[in-house]
């Protein structure tokens, strides 16, 4: 077993370095050849001084600008938001082309995995018949399906919280005990049924649900989804019009089922229910039919997310995304990251990795309009870490941010797409979204990503509807601790029992076989199918 290490400095230009253990005051540590005296205590996660700052100094982690000293600070001394603001390098243009070496590929260049593939061409890890609404009025009636659709089709089993009041309701009343009633298997067994219910589609401003619209299309045409049920009450702004223009604009030769019903139109809602059950029971038979067929790995679209994350999150866990990110993109796959205002301070190395001058331009244009929408709204990017992120050792925007894109590996950027836009293209891709977990999520799936990889350093319960979320801990403790959300724990790094490379493979061979369906992510085990549209206004 490797010997732990006490400290870490990321990249050799930076003056700070990374508590790997808690650090006592007085104690001193031998790095890179001199003795560094621990100024007070520290907790592992947070950043210690390797040279003296005074104020005004210039604060460098990841190789970039991460803040700036607002007090002296000794050198051993530990960093923290009573002696750091955030400061981060302002970005005007290209400055140079960042050449790449595609890493070896070999051994993974014939691996296939078995997903659903659907005629224009894009291959799903799920097959999903999926119901929504157009509008917030209609959601009623989608619960109303959901329950329906999943007792006749799914059958659900009770889970243990269920059991748990049965028993106390029985021991109560001097009933039996906690058995489970029975539960027949599932009609279907090639396709799932899943629900949105959302609170757009009317009021606000126009624009929003032109945008929902948007989004609600890129679902639809995700190739995860083998077909829609949509219900629209008549009257709301996201007209029935407006949604079919979106999936045109995205795939006009798609030839996918999608049921739209109109309540204003039908009349009473038995007559539209009754329709939609029929309708859309004949559908999900004819897209039980499917089935999972080898596909190359260049058929994979990953988005790139994280949250809850914390001073490991940018060492461990996002840097095996990066890598695992650099494979997928040689062997002709796609990558997306977004979270836009955790993006801030590391504009040049993104503006730099553009193939195209004009991918890098939009990337600024959405940026700084991002960037203005919040200063307007009386706030700023430096308000982007939580509470969470501070106490664990993210004290800056450019901190939080420069751990953050690490996800995003060194491969080019192929693309740079604002939100709602659906992405077809293969390579590493830019997508405007808040940092806002389920948001996020959303939108990149919404976006054309088939699964999400979700690195957490504190613990987070984001799912996703259609598609498979696999969540990442950078440390063990989080791991064991939240054992029934971890898929993936890349704390072995933190402690020198693993590399970054040898975690990255570990982490491809886990989503091959979740792409193939072998294997069930924690967040589809605890049903947790979120879906939160982002209303163009401030949304950090």
């Amino acid at each position: 077993m490797a010997t732990q290490k006490k400290l870490i400095k990321v990249h050799p230009t930076d003056n700070v370095a990374v508590a790997l253990v808690n650090l006592s005051a007085g104690e001193v540590i031998n790095f890179e050849g001199e003795d560094i005296t621990v100024e007070a205590d520290v907790k592992m996660k947070h950043k210690i001084a390797m040279v003296p700052f005074n104020v005004g100094d210039r604060i460098i982690m990841y190789g970039v600008l991460v803040g700036k000293a607002s007090a002296r600070i000794e050198k051993g001394g530990l960093l923290s938001t009573l002696n750091v603001k955030h400061e981060s390098d302002k970005v005007t243009g290209k400055t140079e082309t960042i050449g790449w070496t595609a890493p070896n590929i070999d051994k993974w260049k014939d691996r296939t995995w078995q997903g659903y593939h659907r005629e224009d061409g894009q291959v799903g890890t799920e097959n999903v018949w999926l119901f929504f609404p157009l509008v917030f009025c209609e959601n009623r009636n989608i619960e109303i399906l959901k329950d329906i659709f999943e007792k006749e089709l799914m059958k659900p089993k009770e889970n243990d919280y269920q059991l748990l009041l049965r028993s106390l309701v029985k021991t109560e009343t001097g009933g039996a005990g906690n058995e489970a009633a029975s539960n027949d298997a599932n009609l279907f067994n090639n396709i799932e049924v899943k629900f949105i219910t959302h609170q757009g589609g009317c009021g606000g401003i126009r624009q929003d649900s032109h945008s929902l619209a948007k989004l609600l299309a890129g679902y639809v045409n995700n190739p995860n989804v083998a077909g829609a049920t949509v219900l629209s009450l008549g009257c709301q702004n996201l007209q029935i019009q407006i949604f079919k223009d979106a999936m045109d604009a995205i795939n006009p030769n798609s030839n996918k089922p999608v049921l739209i019903y109109d309540q204003q139109q039908i009349g009473t809602i038995e007559a539209m229910l009754s329709s939609v059950v029929k309708d859309t029971f004949e559908a999900i038979k004819k897209a039980n039919e499917i089935k999972r067929e080898p596909a190359p790995l260049s058929k994979l679209r990953i988005g790139l997310e994280c949250g809850g994350s914390d001073g490991f999150s940018g060492i461990s866990a996002n840097p095996t995304l990066g890598v695992l990110s650099d494979h997928l993109v040689a062997l002709g796959g796609t990558t997306i990251l977004s979270e836009f205002p955790e993006l801030c301070g590391v504009e040049q190395e993104l503006v730099n990795r553009c193939v195209d001058d004009k991918d890098g331009k939009r990337f600024l244009d959405l940026m700084q309009w991002y960037e203005k929408t919040v200063v307007d709204a009386g706030s700023g990017f430096d308000m982007n870490p939580s509470p969470g992120n501070i106490k664990d050792g993210l004290i800056t925007d450019a901190m939080k941010s420069a751990g953050a894109a690490k996800k995003g590996g060194t491969s080019p950027i192929t693309g740079v797409f604002d939100y709602g836009e659906y992405i077809n293209e293969p390579g590493f891709t830019l997508l405007c979204t808040p940092g806002n977990d389920v948001e996020c999520t959303t939108a990149m799936v919404g976006s054309g990503a088939n699964m999400v990889l979700f690195t957490t350093g504190l613990g987070t319960p984001t799912g996703n509807p259609i598609a498979p979320v696999v969540k990442i801990s950078s440390n063990t403790q989080l791991a064991n601790k939240m054992s029934d959300i971890i898929d993936i724990d890349t704390g072995g790094i933190i402690t020198g029992e693993k590399s970054i490379d040898e975690m990255a493979d570990e982490m491809l061979e886990f989503i091959i076989n979740v792409a193939s369906g072998t294997i069930k992510t924690k967040a589809a085990i605890l049903n947790q199918n979120d879906f939160i549209p982002w209303k163009r206004g401030v949304s950090l």
